[in-house]
């Protein structure tokens, strides 16, 4: 079935309605009108004083010349001519304290507003500006004010605001345009820009990582990232690391399914196996031979060990241990007997030294504990065979050693080997990744600490040891219950 939330890709110049570049684009064009409404509103009141202060100036000028050319009143006629000129009904000059009507209609209508531009503040000019726009084309207005900055000259002029309103109009829908056009060019040349600096990278990275949950497995879907030259090359360079290690991830899964599969179809093949090798050397250990009864009870806990584990459920590879049946056990005999049964199994000359006070007990689940020693004693045989020393005077040694500390008891098992290579030692306890050795597949340290933790224990590398490699296990005693604990008291 298809995947119904996969979308066509589209080019950058065709965005969908809610995509992010989209958005970008109309709240860059928002954000642009935004300011140019800002930037118009003082502009238009700024326009309308200056249309004001021309028609004081250009009646002033006319008033001035009249003034003084002739002191005796203007004829009729050209009042009218006067009046039409300027676009006023009537023109009155103040000056040093007295007042003459230069131009004026017959019927001079009556004055709805009147306005001092001397007094005009910001804020009341964007008011009055609006005031005309909106509601102004039929009014008669009063305007007056300074002549050339002087107050005690000064004009007064009558007038209809409806040419004052048109010219603001013109000049509001020509600002209008212009902005429009300024938003859209503006929005363009940044859309086009962001688009090419973060929206085309961010858009890569979706549509690679789309096609990598789409199919997580295929090398080919992981992303080639570009040289990091900002955060988002480096965000790809990091999405690169991730996909790179999520596949191995899988990888490794994968390969325990199928080791899980495969332990789970010989498991019951080798339950019937190891039940006749068991059978069998019941019928050994009753000979008389002193070799077979040395070996014999040691076979037969070997065996015995054997058929417990392949009866352990297996899901994906990994066993599920069973929760520990905690119990004292004589750590030193345990220990003992580890180190006999790795030499026997390997023809290395190996010293094994068991280093524990033969009084010393530890509350633990004896078969678990038994498996945690063997492999970590089994890891360092390896490491010498991994390793073969042409000096026969070097000194090869596993020590395994334990001190109690309070309610803490300390294991230590140490060697004079090689050591750890740099590659084990970043994947410590990493099943498939923490081998020391070529081949290995690094279960047996997963194993331990898996075992350890379910004491409630830890295990950790030594850091401090120059040489050879040890291993440190802190394995606490069972805590006592509340109510075992009361009991007591």
């Amino acid at each position: 079935m298809a995947d119904t939330h996969t979308q066509t890709a589209l080019p950058w110049w065709r965005p969908r309605a809610r995509s992010l570049t989209s958005k970008l684009l109309w709240l860059t064009v928002l954000f642009v009108m935004i300011a140019e409404v800002l930037i118009f509103v003082p502009s238009v009141a700024n326009t309308r004083l200056r249309l004001l202060e021309n028609r004081l100036n250009t009646a002033a000028a006319a008033a001035i010349v009249v003034d003084g050319v002739n002191a005796m009143e203007l004829p009729q006629d050209i009042q009218n001519d006067t009046l039409m000129a300027t676009g006023t009904k009537s023109i009155v000059l103040r000056k040093d304290g007295t007042s003459r009507i230069i131009a004026s209609a017959n019927m001079p209508p009556l004055v709805t507003h009147q306005y001092n531009l001397a007094d005009a503040t910001p804020v009341r000019a964007i008011i009055d500006a609006f005031d005309t726009i909106l509601f102004g084309g039929d009014r008669v207005i009063r305007v007056y004010g300074p002549i050339g900055g002087d107050p005690d000259m000064q004009i007064d002029l009558v007038f209809e605001d409806n040419q004052l309103r048109h010219d603001m109009l013109i000049y509001g829908r020509n600002v209008f345009l212009l902005s429009v056009l300024i938003s859209f060019i503006t929005a363009g040349l940044l859309f086009f820009t962001i688009n090419r600096l973060l929206l085309r990278p961010v858009q890569r990275v979706t549509a690679n990582m789309q096609a990598f949950s789409e199919d997580p497995e295929n090398p080919n879907n992981i992303i080639v990232p570009v040289p990091a030259i900002d955060e988002l090359t480096a965000a790809e360079g990091h999405l690169a690391a991730m996909q790179t290690r999520l596949q191995q991830t899988l990888k490794e899964q994968r390969h325990l399914a199928d080791l899980g599969l495969a332990v789970s179809k010989i498991n019951h093949d080798m339950r019937n196996i190891l039940t006749s090798a068991q059978l069998m050397s019941d019928r050994l250990a009753m000979s008389e031979d002193p070799m077979v009864k040395r070996f014999a009870p040691k076979l037969l806990r070997s065996i015995d060990r054997a058929v417990s584990y392949s009866s352990e459920v297996l899901a994906y590879g990994k066993a599920l241990e069973a929760t520990p049946k905690r119990r004292f056990i004589n750590l030193a005999m345990l220990a003992s007997e580890v180190c006999d049964i790795v030499s026997e199994e390997t023809v290395t000359d190996i010293h094994y030294l068991v280093d524990i006070d033969k009084a010393l007990e530890v509350e633990a689940d004896s078969e678990q504990m038994f498996r945690v020693i063997y492999n970590l004693v089994r890891n360092a045989v390896q490491a010498f065979d991994a390793d073969p020393a042409d000096d026969t005077a070097l000194i090869q040694r596993i020590t395994v050693s334990a001190r109690r500390s309070g309610t803490v008891v300390e294991i230590r098992i140490s060697d004079t080997g090689p050591g750890l290579p740099a590659k084990a030692r970043e994947n410590l306890f990493l099943p498939f990744r923490g081998s020391a050795r070529s081949g290995g597949t690094g279960l047996g340290l997963a194993i331990v600490r898996e075992l350890v933790t379910a004491h409630g224990g830890s295990i950790t590398l030594d850091e401090t040891v120059a040489q050879g490699t040890t291993f440190r296990i802190e394995l606490p005693d069972q805590p006592v219950p509340l109510d075992a604990f009361r009991a007591r008291a």
